[in-house]
């Protein structure tokens, strides 16, 4: 990631996402885990939307095979934020996207990862070039 990996300009794509009362742990707070569940949300929304996935019945779908986040400050509910998404890396079979959370109107975003997909196919698990589609709209992420 660039070192201005945690500003909303250095991110192509947006989906907007309210917490959850579910979403606080003791401290306050949304807890650590649940910003991969935002990360999942904002990357296959746009695989979906953009790239045409047919999350249900795709032969070719994508598997998360890492992950990470850097917390920058708190977000905690009833915060709106939105999740911004770019593509880091594109390979033939696999993609490294950055995202990041930011509270609503935020320019600095509280947390900031990456997460990557591998596509296989559905049947054999075996990893397989990226559909055409797909790519297609993920090459307008790369930085």
């Amino acid at each position: 990631m660039s070192d201005n990996s945690d500003q909303r300009n250095n991110y192509k794509y947006f989906t907007p996402i309210t917490t959850r009362w579910m979403d606080n742990d003791i401290y306050g707070h949304v807890n650590n885990v649940v910003y991969y569940s935002y990360f999942d949300s904002v990357a296959n929304q746009f695989l979906i939307e953009e790239g045409g996935l047919d999350i249900h019945s795709a032969e070719v779908i994508g598997f998360v095979v890492a992950s990470n986040c850097q917390y920058k400050s708190p977000i905690a509910y009833p915060d709106k934020i939105d999740a911004g998404l770019r593509v880091n890396k594109l390979g033939n079979s696999s993609v490294e996207y950055g995202i990041a959370i930011f509270k609503q109107g935020a320019e600095t975003a509280s947390a900031v990862g990456t997460f990557t997909h591998v596509f296989v196919n559905r049947a054999t698990d075996k990893s397989v070039a990226i559909p055409a589609q797909i790519r297609t709209s993920l090459v307008i992420l790369l930085t």
